[in-house]
């Protein structure tokens, strides 16, 4: 059974008639596509029991076929209404369904006000945002192997990345030798904006990469991600330049211990806010429980982030399949940031990471 399959098989259990699906990531988890439309409308239509249907901007017709679609695709050029055309598609497929679900966590109030205004008779009520989360939780073997791929490039960008470290250097110059070199491998695309910080510069978890200069007796912090096959990767890590001083050092150890007990302690069983406790029990007892500030890790798959959060207050039990991160951190404004991170598969009896660089603390330049 497809994953279009399984969502059609849901719409009867829950007595839907129609799904409309406008998040572009939703779309490329059930069709295969992935384009971000910006201001335009791209909408994968399901029906209980008849054909589905993508609408799409007419430059994006020729693109959804070639990546093996076999139902409808329906283009509209700027000057014409999707909405209306969406219900013309809509009345020719499936005559005029009633009960349709939604995606409530992307579809805008103004996208929504459309559809009711040229679907008078439907009702828009049932949001399939928490039953697609859980579709798209536990991943299929071949879904763990296009992650795999991803982590083995990750690994790729950290090499050169380290190798690229240097004195004076500033970390947009870092970020982009590895992108370059990921680039001449045919890795297009990053996961998400490279992170380069150092120093003070990396105790901002969500700091953007920057003009800093990297300094001598620095901590450097390293988050990425590549896409392969629409699977992403997304991983952390923190080297030294130079000698570092004890604290550096210690936060460095502190947090080293954290992620690597969470990683040995991540298998089926274990809820989420277990898992979260084993790391953040580590950074606490240590001192610098105030400096670890955001949840240990998130799900991954075809998007960065996804269902679940590992974090306190979720009871979920992991389960085989299931793909998320491991990153605690430890952030001391004004001193220094350290995150280790990397994202795994829960299998039957523990984990497997998709990253492989090593923890050890690294120093460069060599």
């Amino acid at each position: 059974m497809t994953k279009l399959d399984q969502l059609q098989a849901a719409l009867n259990d829950k007595g839907l008639d129609a799904a409309y699906i406008s998040d572009p990531m939703t779309i490329n988890y059930l069709t295969g596509f992935y384009s971000d439309p910006v201001e335009r409308v791209l909408a994968l239509v399901l029906f209980d029991n008849s054909e589905p249907f993508l609408i799409a901007p007419a430059l994006e017709v020729e693109a959804i076929k070639d990546t093996g679609w076999s139902y409808p695709v329906y283009g509209y050029l700027d000057h014409e209404n999707p909405f209306a055309m969406i219900a013309d598609y809509v009345h020719h497929h499936a005559g005029t369904p009633v009960n349709w679900g939604i995606e409530g966590e992307s579809l805008t109030v103004d996208r929504l006000r459309a559809l009711e205004s040229v679907l008078p008779n439907a009702r828009f009520n049932t949001d399939l945002s928490p039953l697609i989360a859980q579709m798209r939780m536990i991943k299929s073997p071949d879904e763990i192997a296009k992650l795999n791929e991803a982590g083995k490039w990750a690994d790729f960008a950290f090499k050169v990345g380290f190798e690229a470290v240097q004195i004076g250097k500033t970390e947009q110059e870092i970020a982009a030798d590895l992108e370059y070199a990921l680039k001449q491998h045919g890795i297009n695309k990053m996961s998400f904006d490279t992170l380069v910080q150092a120093g003070p510069h990396a105790a901002e978890p969500h700091g953007a990469t920057s003009d800093n200069k990297i300094k001598n007796h620095q901590l450097v912090l390293f988050d990425l991600g590549t896409i392969v096959d629409g699977y992403i990767s997304d991983a952390s890590r923190t080297i030294a330049v130079g000698s570092l001083d004890d604290k550096q050092k210690d936060i460095y150890k502190v947090c080293l211990e954290a992620q690597l007990a969470a990683q040995d302690a991540a298998k089926p069983g274990i809820t989420a806010e277990e898992l979260d406790k084993v790391a953040r029990d580590i950074i606490t007892n240590a001192g610098y429980g105030k400096y670890f500030i955001h949840r240990l890790g998130h799900g991954m798959g075809s998007s960065e982030h996804e269902f679940p959060s590992i974090m306190e207050g979720n009871t979920l039990e992991l389960q085989p399949g299931m793909c998320f991160s491991i990153e605690p951190g430890i952030y001391i404004p004004g001193f220094a940031g350290v995150r280790i991170e990397d994202c795994v598969h829960i299998t039957d009896n523990g984990c497997e990471p998709f990253t492989h660089t090593t923890k050890e603390l690294l120093t460069f330049p060599n």
